[in-house]
């Protein structure tokens, strides 16, 4: 696939360029993004058109949100719901595309005259330094990490992207000491391609895996997009990728790993991360023990001599999940915070939604108090098999889904290593694709579910009978693995959905 490249910089020169602008919007959503494109252009005197494939009745909690908004001209506001008309493409000013949507091939997009994201709106507009975050698997886990440590250190800080907060929403609070961290998709950074607006004081990319294969095609043209994250840095800014071997079979075809090729093209400062120490000439972070053989993190980097511990005891489960407070806790030591302040801070975050959350807990007939975690974020089966391990027992785990052409090894060998004391499973393509690897593994498990419902119906009555396996262990962890489209909307919609069974059902 052949990438897109956009025009170098902005259609808009300044935010005065939008005012009187016939402005389409592709794509109003329901969780935010085109929401608060349409709030900025209203805002700023633009004519505004939003057209979605959906209907009028599955955007209604959007619709109402901007109806009942009296701060809104919308005289000035057109909807086109259900379908997209050509001419509103070709006869506007400017479309402000959703990231989800390809632009190859796309019959209304190749009739814009220009094409914009909120991305590349915030960036062009905003003068704040921008911390991004890219990668498959813990992004979201370290942006909020970052967020959250920054704040706490005293930075007023703000967070956006791919996150599911755009960062319209604040960009007018944004200066040149107003950190911005930016979780950003592939599709995201693709949409960025060629324009030159994207320059991160400091960049990070989570553990690479394979992902959104059924977009792609091929791991090349995935990795080609996660790299623009760094392509605009210099020798100020920093970039920190992994120093650890790739999963099998992910890494690159001609050999090596996916963070040396991240390192050797960088231009900017590089530093690395990594489950053991690194070698004496890397800077970077990486996992230790402590004499009291507890778990610790520690830093090396340019501007300090010594290693230096910047993390110890954290509240979240996992060892991937500390990887992720780790690689934040880098970026924090990098923006001038202390390494005991990181070490306090980091110390209390208790993680974010949908993240091995924790949210519920009941007492089973076998007199345990078992505690529910959602894990809905989860959307590949290496996320998935991470989270069957975090917690160092065997726990009851709930998975299955959607499948976005992956493939699904690593989950079965996961649930088989570690082991899980029994395995739940919703319908879905990707469960097809699981079911078979499970049973060449011999390994047991319920279902597949058509709903949440039939599926936590079924676990009560286990735990209830205390011989089964559910009840005699303590922890339920529902980690799909798989995206959640047919059941649900999105993932976001799944674990409320599923938070909301547990305290219905339990």
């Amino acid at each position: 696939m052949k990438a897109h490249v956009y025009p170098k910089g902005c259609f808009f020169k300044s935010i005065d360029d939008i005012k009187d602008k016939h402005i389409t919007v592709m794509g109003l959503g329901l969780n935010g993004g085109g929401e608060a494109v349409a709030r900025f252009l209203l805002k700023r005197g633009a004519y505004v058109l939003v057209t979605d494939m959906k209907t009028e009745e599955q955007l209604k909690p959007t619709l109402n949100s901007i109806a009942f908004d009296d701060t809104l001209n919308k005289e000035r506001l057109t909807y086109v719901l259900g379908g997209h008309r050509i001419e509103d493409f070709r006869d506007a000013d400017c479309v402000i595309k959703n990231p989800g949507v390809k632009i190859q091939g796309n019959e209304f997009l190749s009739a814009a005259p220009a094409i914009e994201t909120d991305i590349s709106l915030f960036l062009q507009f905003t003068k704040a330094p921008i911390i991004a975050v890219t990668g498959s698997k813990g992004k979201s886990s370290t942006v909020s990490a970052i967020h959250y440590g920054l704040n706490k250190a005293g930075f007023k800080a703000f967070l956006g992207g791919n996150i599911t907060v755009s960062p319209l929403n604040f960009l007018e609070e944004t200066n040149e000491k107003t950190p911005v961290v930016l979780e950003l998709s592939s599709w995201q950074l693709a949409d960025l391609r060629g324009r030159g607006l994207l320059k991160p004081k400091i960049s990070l990319i989570t553990k690479i895996v394979p992902d959104h294969q059924n977009w792609y095609g091929n791991m090349e043209d995935y990795i080609a997009d996660k790299k623009l994250i760094y392509a605009d840095q210099d020798a100020d800014d920093f970039m920190i990728c992994d120093a650890d071997k790739d999963p099998f079979g992910a890494g690159p075809k001609e050999g090596g790993t996916w963070g040396n090729v991240f390192a050797s093209e960088c231009k900017a400062k590089v530093l690395r991360y990594k489950q053991d120490p690194l070698d004496d000439s890397q800077y970077g972070v990486w996992l230790s023990f402590d004499d009291k053989n507890d778990l610790e993190a520690l830093a090396r980097i340019p501007s300090k001599t010594n290693d230096t511990k910047i993390l110890g005891a954290v509240n979240v489960p996992g060892r991937h999940m500390r990887q992720n407070v780790m690689n934040a806790a880098l970026v924090l030591y990098l923006m001038g915070v202390q390494a005991q302040d990181i070490q306090k801070i980091l110390g209390e975050w208790n993680g974010i939604p949908h993240r091995l959350q924790f949210f519920h807990s009941f007492k089973s007939a076998a007199q345990r108090n078992v505690r529910f975690y959602n894990d809905s974020c989860s959307t590949v089966p290496e996320a998935a098999a991470a989270a069957s391990a975090a917690f160092g027992k065997p726990v009851v785990f709930i998975s299955g889904g959607t499948d976005k052409g992956l493939d699904f090894e690593p989950l079965a060998e996961a649930v088989q290593k570690t082991p899980v004391a029994s395995l739940y499973l919703l319908a879905g393509s990707g469960t097809d694709k699981l079911l078979p690897l499970l049973d060449q593994k011999k390994i047991a498990y319920h279902g597949p579910y058509n709903s949440l419902d039939e599926l936590l119906e079924t676990l009560k009555k286990d735990f209830d009978n205390i011989e089964t396996a559910a009840a005699q262990n303590d922890t339920v962890v529902f980690s799909p693995g798989c995206t959640s489209f047919g059941m649900f909307s999105n993932e976001f919609d799944r674990g409320e959905k599923f938070m909301a069974a547990v305290k219905k059902i339990f």
